[in-house]
């Protein structure tokens, strides 16, 4: 609604309510006549014409004064009245606050009374009548503008706006080819341009983003094919450096080298095979896993020696040994890189809310922790937290963990504990 509109129509509505305020105060500030010289000139005759007036029993008169009475002797028994529903007794009279008059005869005897109706109460009536009246049509013509102007709102501000909201759910999910119905009488006319312009420019993005993707998995795929190369050496010359081996220390290291090359060459395999689809169809094997296995991932990833004694519960759990290897080797990687303290391991067994039996192993530094409005967004596809300016890394170490976790059946999370993070990975016993 423009905003002359709305000013033009503000201003009539309280013009009207002026208006009716005015009526009605003037309605309720109206005296009630009281005609005393109409009274006194109808007492005086009544005294003069008393002896008539007293051989009559509850007549009814007709009378051509403004005001209905009623007429009785110093006994209370009623002489005339005028119109029924009118006080015929002091004490009825009394109570109305009608006007009570002596008849007085012309040798000064009082011989009776003449009560006048007070119609005050009446008044009061009609009036309370006329402002119910007057306050119900103000209120009825509140509620029919008002459902003009909601039907007018739902035409020119909810409709339009439902149909933009229609439209950036459409664009969300990725429909960029149908634009956007424009219609400059609304309220939002002068932006659906603008909508659409950007519906435009974001299909373009959305191309162009595919072409880059698309070269950077082609890059990623020959860069991985090349890795493989020399860790076939590596795994080659540890093979004969096994065979010269005098001690039984060193075959234990180049025995450890080599599984550590077997692993890059899994990976890189994988990394590979990522590139030409998407990243969440990376493949686990679900299988049985012990808990001493866990033991030897652990020590396997913690190769600066930061924690100082790991004992897993007995368990056999469902996991992949090479993904459990690869989320164990974020966690300790992250440790290292933006903590760099001693780091504690510990385990328990648990059941979930829906029965289910659960190893769960926390990982935990000193290095501070995360700010908590960043615990779950660490867990995102490229994000990372405010503390790690500075330092290297994508931000996909912990996505690809939760998904990996997820699709072994098990879950991975984070608190802030003990003065750092405490990763916590849940794994589904058998």
């Amino acid at each position: 609604m423009k905003i002359r509109s709305f000013l033009i129509y503000a201003i009539s509505f309280l013009l009207l309510i002026f208006l009716a305020s005015l009526y009605l105060w003037n309605l309720g500030s109206r005296k009630v006549p009281s005609y005393p010289t109409q009274i006194n000139r109808l007492t005086i005759a009544m005294g003069k014409n008393w002896k008539e007036i007293a051989s009559q029993k509850k007549a009814r008169i007709e009378s051509d004064q403004p005001f209905d009475y009623a007429v009785i002797d110093n006994e209370g028994n009623l002489l005339q009245y005028t119109r029924e529903g009118i006080s015929t007794s002091v004490s009825s009279a009394t109570t109305r606050y009608d006007v009570i008059r002596d008849v007085v005869t012309e040798n000064g005897e009082i011989v009776g009374k003449i009560i006048v109706h007070n119609t005050y109460h009446e008044q009061q009536v009609r009036r309370n009548r006329i402002m119910a009246a007057v306050v119900v049509g103000i209120l009825l013509l509140m509620l029919g503008v008002t459902a003009l102007y909601f039907f007018y709102l739902k035409k020119r501000v909810v409709d339009p706006f439902d149909e933009m909201k229609d439209f950036a759910s459409k664009v969300a999910s990725g429909n960029l080819d149908v634009p956007i119905k424009m219609d400059k009488g609304n309220a939002f006319g002068a932006f659906t341009g603008a909508f659409d312009i950007m519906r435009e420019e974001l299909h373009a993005s959305k191309l162009r983003e595919a072409e880059a993707v698309k070269a950077r998995k082609e890059l990623v795929a020959q860069l991985s094919h090349d890795i493989k190369t020399p860790v076939t050496s590596i795994k080659a010359m540890t093979d004969v450096m096994e065979l010269s081996a005098k001690t039984e220390d060193e075959k234990k290291t180049i025995r450890s080298i080599n599984a550590k090359a077997d692993q890059i060459d899994s990976l890189v395999s994988n990394l590979f095979h990522a590139t030409l689809e998407e990243l969440e169809h990376l493949e686990v094997n679900v299988e049985e896993v012990t808990s001493k296995e866990i033991e030897g991932s652990i020590a396997d990833a913690d190769y600066l020696k930061k924690v100082n004694e790991v004992k897993v519960v007995d368990a056999v759990v469902r996991a992949d040994r090479l993904r459990l290897n690869q989320i164990i080797g974020n966690v300790f990687a992250n440790s290292y890189k933006y903590a760099n303290t001693e780091i504690t391991v510990g385990s328990h067994t648990e059941k979930s809310v829906d029965g289910k039996d659960f190893l769960v192993l926390e990982i935990g530094d000193k290095g501070g922790g995360v700010p908590e409005e960043e615990i779950e967004t660490i867990f995102g596809k490229f994000k990372r937290g405010s503390n790690t300016d500075g330092k290297d890394g994508a931000g996909l170490g912990l996505y690809i963990s939760r998904y990996l976790m997820e699709k072994m059946g098990g879950e991975i999370t984070a608190v802030n504990k003990n003065g750092g993070l405490c990763v916590i990975l849940r794994l589904q016993l058998l």
